[in-house]
């Protein structure tokens, strides 16, 4: 199979998650992979999968089951060779794939900050006290209560449409969503206002696509390495090790980020009680290539400094 193009006549098939940011993502690999190898639309088939995550919106991920929750049917899809390739947002990706997949494929990555989001005047240091904040991140939840412990902050899911309407009705005054998702979908005209990292530093590998295949597809592992962005590869080597390193999930309050800087990467990682009580960040550089070793060691300092109970 290996050097032969998809036709109109045996399409690769891009698997997706149905919301309309996931579509926009499989229609951006779709239109990097048409201008790489000169193919044209009819080339690619988009399937949609629908995913337990986004079929439960009534419960907090923790409660259903953690990250896999967006990538468990589609990667079952991709083993039974009903899709060729799997399109995923990296921050809902769990650090292990199933055996016989492999995930070395990354878009370039688009703006990691959070954008807080609210229809009324001013930033999150203008917010009321007492004020009711949305989230589904149990990240930004323990983040800002770390900030603002007088914040009631509530459970907020759905997509960007959803939640806006939920401010709408005055469910919360302020929620946030990824400035990646925003820009992805066009959605200049959402009220929000960036978060800088130094203020809130963002989920790893925010702001990044990752592309999922078949070991074993020759065919597939061809096309996709003409799309790769390496320095994307580089950066969520690193987050992601320091987030395998820590053993993270939906179920942890985690944050990472790793920049580039010539050959030289500089990753700052942080981890924080559920409550906001207690926030433990550190930072470290070195060599790109010692990337996911840093990842490694920053969060098994980390973690002792934690000790037996942090997360609990």
């Amino acid at each position: 199979m290996t050097g032969q193009a998809y036709t109109p006549t045996e399409p690769m098939r891009i698997g997706t998650r149905g919301s309309p940011l996931a579509l926009a993502q499989a229609h951006e690999t779709r239109a990097r992979l048409m201008a790489a190898h000169g193919l044209p639309e009819a080339a690619f088939e988009i399937v949609v999968i629908k995913v337990t995550g986004d079929a439960v919106q009534d419960r907090p991920l923790k409660e259903i089951g953690g990250k896999g929750l967006f990538t468990r049917e589609i990667e079952e899809a991709l083993l039974d060779g009903s899709i060729d390739i799997a399109v995923h947002s990296m921050k809902d990706m769990p650090v292990e794939q199933p055996g016989g997949l492999i995930l070395d494929t990354y878009l370039p990555r688009e703006d990691v900050r959070d954008a807080f989001v609210t229809l009324g005047e001013g930033g999150l240091a203008d917010l009321p006290q007492g004020a009711t904040v949305g989230t589904s991140s149990l990240r930004r939840r323990s983040q800002l209560l770390a900030r603002r412990p007088d914040l009631n902050v509530v459970e907020f899911r759905g997509n960007v449409q959803t939640r806006l309407r939920k401010l709408s009705e005055n469910v919360a005054v302020a929620t946030f969503l990824a400035t990646a998702g925003l820009n992805r979908l066009g959605m200049s005209d959402v009220p929000y206002t960036p978060i800088e990292p130094d203020e809130m530093l963002p989920a790893v590998a925010q702001g990044a696509i990752g592309i999922e295949r078949r070991m074993s597809d020759d065919r597939a592992a061809e096309h996709l390495a003409a799309i790769h962005d390496g320095p994307t590869g580089q950066r969520l080597a690193a987050e992601r090790a320091f987030l395998a390193a820590l053993d993270g999930s939906c179920e942890t309050p985690i944050a990472g980020l790793a920049e580039l800087d010539g050959d030289r990467l500089r990753l700052r990682g942080e981890i924080l009680r559920t409550d906001g009580s207690e926030v433990l960040s550190d930072e470290a550089e070195g060599l790109i290539t010692d990337g996911p070793e840093i990842g490694r060691i920053m969060a098994e300092g980390l973690l002792r400094r934690a000790g037996p109970g942090f997360f609990g």
